[in-house]
């Protein structure tokens, strides 16, 4: 039985032209960061002054109304600065709506920026009194709630009679109509939140219920609140005994027991009659109801307004829809407390209502839980086998994971902006989170999990952290180091290789690492998930709550281990047995073959550039690399889904190696030779290999700027001329090339190499190509490039690279297809994983990955969740563009194209020579399949044979029947 959760849990946000490219700003955050201080003390926060602002454009003093004749709306002029702070960096600073324009607010063009920020805002001002209105929200008339929310029943209106905006951005144009106000419902759930950790910050002892409230809200917290307060009357200043007035007032109103009957009203606007019919007969159905036909009903009518919204002709009545939604969701929270949860039948049955309202509420596009919600249904067995039970479990995971991270993707790119100069930001995700269905499904999914890992033996040991069943193995693998948590953003973090890093999203360039645990895995068949199955290294995917409550181990030294079956151990140092202890100790044999680059068919005489189409699979370590020969031999193979080419050889590199280092007595190979002379060197007399690791890598920075500068010989560049002309059919300069770093140390029998060097995108002007060439010459010697291959290689500084020089092709979409299951470890299915645009699917993008059995079957293992891709302009270089996914990336089309290509491509490579199974990148213009490479797909045997893994893996009888009516 497996617990892999096989999704991606980074996840995009959408806008409606793919043609859309995405616009940056720079925002000065020391600057941003000071004015926040100061609005917090200022009595008018960002506010200059009061105006009448006139229906005919001009302003009038406070105290001078625009008039009847005109009209206008009294409000809080900005201050010049926040006025320039929007111009220049877009950060919008104490909006006030009443007399913003609609598509301004909107902010298609940013990525719907604005719109969000005033989102967040929101949040920072229910979490911090105020925050940079701390003082200004007494500043009388800066904003009049009548204004506000008439503008926003207003633009809500505007912006719904496009129907695209509903298919297109439905989760967050519903969340929009929580946060708005458009006189309607409060978003009290918010409230209650915001004023529990207020009081929790204030007052420590408070915590406890504060987690409580936060986590599991229940109509009984009421009562434990009020306790608390009486209990400690005599320690709480006046202003505390306020708020915890304010909490529970806040708190009855939130849990207040709701009227079906009253949810008539939401029809009144409403014209389409088949929707209005379906509402009465919900309301008729269910006032008397009880707590499980409520939540049954509640989620099915939801689900019902999410595919039938748009039938609804009028804005009015669509904007009272998506109010009805949420009213019905807050009525699913509520109902249940009064849901029967006695037995392992009533959970399931909670699960399947509370996904089918996660779906509802836009946490999956409609497809995507097309796809997955026959796999999460009810059932009327009176038992069920444990792997009936674990596919259920791994079903609902998946949605809720897919679900959760959308927030992440809509809300990201504000939060990304903001926390850099507003740390409090970083609660504004898992708000979104708590104040949804969402909540509660992890809650229940949860314990199904710890319910089904019991039964079956399976129990993850991380420490004691609870809600451990959503913690699952991706990579099995052990590891001894410091535990590092890394909040927000982790590209361009310096790791240290001894540490186990947890991240909420790897880095891209991420160096090697003892060991990893992501809240975002990323997709199966990225370049870091090859290199990490290939050397054995741990690795796991976790909660958000999971990541919260690693933080209080950070910097803690641990031993960390992913058994065959994805079951995870962490354990601090202390608690590690002798038998773990023998793992790490001098001599021990660990996950990793070490193999030497061979040498003994280079030929470094071949020095002019080889046209693709005269280089096969058997040119590999002889003239070029893996990839090179490789592609060559799909030319032959397949020439009408090859582009032509052509192939710097090693030979060319190392003829311009041999060149005496300007203002030197030294060639440039020479230099590198004497390096690794020298550090064996400091071997023999007794070095740590952290003192030689550091003398490399300085030696080898060196290098990597020599070679920069280094001057290509003539004949080579007239040899380039040549090829642009006679291979590519155009003078060099005009036509944009991807240079594609392609080494002999690439695709051995146990090692991948994947993603290590550089490739460059679609580079055009001559003085860019040529700098392009000895950029990528130069990319094996990088620190990232150089620490993966020291894991691995016993003769590091025998790595020759020869480059790929192809025209790009602008696809519609591309990624990679792994010729066998990735965790089925089936050969009669493939793994295929593609983005939108360009370089799809191989930096660890969120991407769209299906299994594809032979027998014509697919199976969703996760939607694309990327929220931009790149495109190839005509002129060179990329473009950033924007996505939608309210439709799959691969059509049946492409998938029946994929599965004949793979047979045929087993069937040919096979015959050369190279096993399989294979790592193959490709894409797709309008509905042609384009080959860009092709490798070996390597996993470490070692790590799933390990003896150790092997010992805490449990064997489970997933025959085992488990009756439903079980207690829990």
């Amino acid at each position: 039985m497996r617990y892999f959760l096989l999704i991606t849990l980074i996840i995009v946000y959408v806008i409606p032209s793919f043609s859309q490219e995405v616009n940056s700003f720079d925002v000065d955050n020391d600057q941003v960061r000071e004015y926040i201080q100061k609005y917090k003390k200022d009595i008018r926060g960002p506010y200059r002054d009061l105006r009448w602002f006139c229906d005919d454009g001009t302003f009038n003093m406070p105290k001078e109304p625009c008039g009847d004749d005109v009209g206008g709306v009294q409000r809080a002029r900005y201050k010049e600065e926040v006025i320039a702070l929007g111009e220049t960096s877009h950060v919008y600073l104490g909006q006030i709506l009443s007399t913003t324009n609609f598509d301004k607010f909107w902010d298609q063009e940013n990525y719907h920026s604005r719109m969000k920020q005033y989102q967040l805002e929101k949040y920072l001002k229910s979490i911090d009194d105020g925050w940079i209105n701390r003082r200004a929200q007494y500043y009388r008339g800066a904003l009049q709630v009548e204004d506000e929310e008439a503008w926003g029943k207003d633009f809500f209106i505007w912006l719904l009679k496009d129907e695209e905006v509903l298919e297109k951005h439905f989760y967050m144009v519903r969340q929009a109509i929580k946060d708005i106000p458009h006189a309607g419902d409060d978003n009290v759930a918010q409230l209650m939140r915001s004023q529990s950790k207020v009081i929790a910050e204030e007052y420590e002892p408070f915590m406890d219920l504060r987690i409580k409230i936060h986590g599991q809200p229940q109509r009984t917290d009421i009562a434990k609140v009020e306790a608390f307060k009486n209990d400690n009357d005599t320690k709480l200043t006046p202003s505390l005994k306020k708020e915890f007035n304010e909490l529970i007032k806040t708190m009855n109103k939130y849990f207040a027991p709701v009227k079906i009957s009253a949810l008539s009203s939401y029809l009144e606007t409403v014209t389409n009659a088949e929707i209005k019919t379906t509402v009465t007969n919900f309301i008729e159905a269910n006032e008397d109801g009880t707590a499980e036909e409520n939540i049954e009903g509640a989620s099915d009518l939801m689900w019902y307004i999410r595919n039938e919204i748009t039938n609804e002709d009028s804005a009015i009545g669509r904007l009272a829809l998506m109010d009805l939604s949420l009213k019905l969701e807050n009525i699913i929270i509520k109902k249940l407390d009064d849901y029967s949860n006695e037995n392992l039948d009533s959970l399931i049955d909670k699960i399947c209502y509370l996904s089918t309202a996660a779906a509802a509420s836009g946490y999956t596009e409609i497809w995507e839980w097309e796809q997955i919600a026959g796999s999460i249904h009810k059932t009327q067995n009176d038992s069920l086998t444990l792997q009936e039970l674990d596919d259920f479990l791994v079903a609902a995971r998946k949605q809720l994971e897919w679900g959760t991270s959308i927030n992440k993707a809509v809300y990201d790119d504000v939060v990304g902006v903001y926390q850099n100069f507003e740390p409090l930001v970083h609660g504004f995700l898992d708000d979104k989170i708590r104040g949804s269905v969402a909540l509660p499904l992890g809650n229940a999914i949860g314990k199904l999990g710890t319910f089904i890992s019991n039964e079956s033996s399976l129990n993850n040991r991380v420490f004691s952290l609870s809600n451990q069943s959503h913690i699952h193995g991706i990579n099995p693998g052990y590891a001894f180091g410091k535990l590092v948590v890394v909040d927000g953003n982790a590209e361009g973090l310096d790791v240290d290789a001894k540490n186990i890093y947890v991240f909420e999203r790897p880095p891209s360039d991420l160096k090697p690492v003892a060991g990893l645990l992501t809240v975002s895995e990323g997709n199966l068949v990225s370049h870091l998930q090859l290199l990490a199955r290939n050397l054995g290294i741990p690795n796991a995917a976790i909660s958000n709550d999971n990541f919260l409550a690693l933080k209080e181990h950070n910097g803690e030294n641990i031993f960390y281990a992913v058994s065959n079956k994805g079951t995870v151990i962490i354990k601090p140092e202390v608690e590690m047995t002798p038998e773990e202890h023998k793992l790490f100790s001098a001599g021990a044999v660990r996950n990793v073959d070490m193999v030497t680059v061979p040498l003994d068919k280079i030929n470094l005489e071949q020095t002019s550039i080889l046209n693709l189409r005269d280089v096969n699979s058997a040119s590999s370590g002889i003239y070029c690399g893996p990839k090179a020969a490789n592609l060559g031999q799909l030319k032959q193979n397949f020439p009408d889904e090859v582009v032509e080419g052509f192939v710097i050889p090693f030979g060319i590199f190392f003829e311009h190696m041999k060149q005496t280092i300007p203002g030197d007595e030294v060639s440039y190979w020479e230099y590198l030779t004497s390096v690794f002379a020298k550090a064996d060197k400091m071997k023999e007399n007794g070095a740590s290999s952290d003192e030689i690791e550091k003398f490399e890598l300085a030696e080898l920075a060196k290098l990597r700027a020599l070679i920069l500068e280094m001057p290509l010989l003539p004949t080579f560049v007239e040899d380039l001329e040549d090829s642009f002309s006679n291979i590519l059919n155009g003078e060099i300069g005009d036509v944009p090339v991807f240079l594609r770093s392609d080494t002999n140390m690439e695709d051995l029998k146990n090692f991948t190499g994947a993603g290590l060097n550089l490739t460059l995108f679609n580079v055009a002007p001559k003085d860019e190509i040529i700098q392009g060439i000895k950029t990528v010459w130069a990319s094996p010697y990088t620190e990232r490039s150089f620490k993966w291959r020291q894991k691995i290689l016993n003769n590091p500084e025998n790595v020759y690279p020869s480059i790929v020089a192809i025209p790009g092709v602008n696809n519609d979409y591309s990624g990679v297809m792994i010729t066998k299951g990735v965790t089925s470890n089936r050969n009669d299915e493939i793994t295929v994983a593609f983005s939108r645009g360009v370089g799809g699917a191989v930096d660890g993008q969120a991407a769209e990955a299906w299994s594809i059995r032979n027998n014509g079957t697919y199976r969703l293992i996760s939607p694309a969740r990327e929220p931009s891709y790149k495109a190839l302009p005509k002129t060179g270089g990329t473009v950033t563009k924007l996505s939608t996914f309210e439709k799959p990336i691969l059509n049946r089309k492409n998938m029946s194209q994929l599965q004949d290509f793979s047979k045929e491509l087993i069937q040919t490579m096979t015959a050369k020579g190279m096993e399989g199974p294979y790592d193959v990148e490709l894409g797709f213009e309008n509905d042609k399949l384009w080959l860009f490479q092709v490798r070996p797909y390597v996993e470490n045997k070692n790590a799933k044979s390990s003896t150790y893994l092997e010992s805490i893996t449990p064997k489970v009888d997933t025959s085992k029947s488990i009756p439903l009516n079980i207690k829990l």
